[in-house]
C-alpha cells in the first residue's frame, strides 16, 4: 500500500486545525475558512467517514474580543480570554456545520481526561456514541480551569491523544505552513518539504526546531511531537496547509499534500505502548521468577504467580508489575480490586470462585490488556 493510499482509506480522522488559521493570524475569526473546512468535512463525511475536530482558537479569540494585541502572560488573563472566545468559537462552528446538515458537539478536555482510566473511558464512551450519531465533535482544551494545559498545553498534543482515544486511523495537522521542512524555510530559502518519513524519527525533531506565533502556543516541533504521539496507537499523521484549497477531500482521494509522517507500529501493539506511557499507575504488584518468565514468553498475568500487593485499586485500574528484585516489568490493566487481588494472590485460578464467592476472570492480568517496559 502507498503512503498517500493508507490516508484515502482512513475511515477515522482528527482533523486539527491551528489558531493562526481559525482567527486568520489574530485579525479575528475567519469566518470563511471555517465554512470551508466545514464544506470539505461534510464532503468527508459523506464518503462514510468520521471526523473529530480539534480547534484551536479560543484564546486567540478572546484576545481579539477583548481588543487585545499580544497574548497575555496572566493565568487569569489567559482564562478570561479562553472563557469568552470559546463563545464565539462554538458558535461560528455550529453555524457553518448546520449549512450541511451536521449536528456538533463541544467538548472541553484535558489531558488529565487522557491519564486517568475511569475519565478516559467515559470520554471515549462519549465521542464514539457521537460518532455514530454522525455527529462532528468539536474538542479544545479546557483552558478556562486548568492552568497547567495553559501553562504547558498544546492543541497539537491534543490531537494525538484524541487520536489515541477514538483510535483513529489518521490525524491531520492543518497549519499555516505547507508542511515539515528540512529547516525553518522563513529563514533558510534552501530548505525542502519533507514529503514522507518515519513518525518517531529523531532527525525530524532537529529540523522542526522553534516556537509558535503571539497567537499560537504550538510550533512545529509540537507537530512532530503530536506524531510520534499518535503513531503510538498506529495512526499516521499528516502537516499541511489548511489554506490549500480542498486540502481535506484531496487528501482522502490519494493526493499528496503536505507532510506524511507514518506510524511503524500496527494498531494493537501501538495502543498497549500508549496505555504503558500515559495511564497513571494505581499500585504495583510484584511476581515470582516464574510469572516473571511467563509475562517475558507472552502470557497473561495469573494470580499464583504474584507474592504482594502494594497500593489499593479497583478493577480496571492500571498498575505495575515488578519483578522480585523490584525493578518494573510490565504494566497492565487489572481484572481485581487491589483487596480481591490480596486474597487470590499465590493461588490457583481454580480456587477464585472459592475465595471470592464469584467466578471472576482466571487472569489477574490479561496478556491483552499487558505490555512489557522493563
Amino acid at each position: 500500500m502507498s503512503p498517500t493510499s493508507r490516508i484515502a482509506q482512513a475511515k477515522r480522522l482528527v482533523v486539527k486545525v491551528g489558531s493562526a488559521l481559525v482567527t486568520n493570524n489574530g485579525k479575528g475569526l475567519d469566518l470563511p475558512a471555517i465554512h470551508a473546512w466545514a464544506k470539505q468535512i461534510a464532503q468527508l463525511k459523506g464518503h462514510k467517514k468520521e471526523v473529530v475536530l480539534v480547534s484551536s482558537g479560543a484564546i486567540a479569540c478572546g484576545m481579539q474580543r477583548l481588543g487585545w494585541d499580544s497574548r497575555p502572560k496572566a493565568v487569569p488573563e489567559l482564562q478570561a480570554a479562553a472563557a469568552v472566545g470559546q463563545m464565539g468559537l462554538a458558535q461560528v462552528y455550529e453555524t457553518a456545520f448546520s449549512e450541511h446538515g451536521i449536528k456538533t458537539a463541544q467538548i472541553l478536555l484535558t489531558h488529565d481526561d487522557m491519564a486517568d482510566r475511569k475519565r478516559y473511558l467515559n470520554a471515549r464512551a462519549t465521542l464514539t456514541t457521537l460518532l455514530a450519531l454522525g455527529v462532528v465533535p468539536i474538542i479544545n482544551e479546557n483552558d478556562t480551569v486548568v492552568t497547567d494545559e495553559i501553562k504547558l498545553g498544546d492543541n497539537d498534543t491534543l490531537g494525538a491523544l484524541v487520536a489515541n482515544l477514538v483510535e483513529a486511523d489518521a490525524l491531520i495537522i492543518l497549519t499555516d505552513q505547507d508542511g515539515l521542512f528540512t529547516a525553518d524555510p522563513r529563514k533558510d530559502p534552501a530548505a525542502t518539504l519533507i514529503q514522507v518519513a518515519a513518525a518517531g524519527d529523531k532527525q525530524l525533531e532537529s529540523m522542526a526546531g522553534g516556537a509558535g506565533t503571539s497567537i499560537g502556543k504550538g510550533g512545529m516541533i509540537t507537530k512532530v511531537l503530536a506524531a510520534k504521539r499518535a503513531a503510538r496507537s498506529g495512526a499516521d499523521t499528516v502537516i499541511a496547509s489548511g489554506r490549500e484549497a480542498n486540502v481535506l477531500p484531496r487528501l482522502s482521494q490519494g493526493e499528496s499534500v503536505g507532510t506524511l509522517l507514518q506510524a511503524e507500529h500496527p494498531p494493537i501493539a501501538a495502543r498497549k505502548q500508549w496505555l504503558a506511557d500515559h495511564l497513571q499507575m494505581a499500585g504495583r504488584i510484584f511476581l515470582d521468577a516464574g510469572a516473571v518468565k511467563a509475562l517475558r514468553d507472552g502470557s497473561s498475568l495469573l494470580p499464583v504467580g504474584v507474592t504482594r500487593i502494594e497500593g489499593e485499586f479497583e478493577r480496571g485500574a492500571a498498575v505495575r508489575c515488578m519483578t522480585p528484585e523490584g525493578k518494573e516489568l510490565a504494566r497492565g490493566l487489572v481484572n481485581y480490586s487491589s483487596d480481591d487481588a490480596n486474597k487470590i494472590a499465590r493461588q490457583s485460578s481454580d480456587h477464585i470462585e472459592a475465595i471470592l464467592g464469584y467466578a471472576g476472570e482466571p487472569e489477574l492480568v490479561h496478556r491483552d490488556n499487558l505490555v512489557l517496559v522493563g
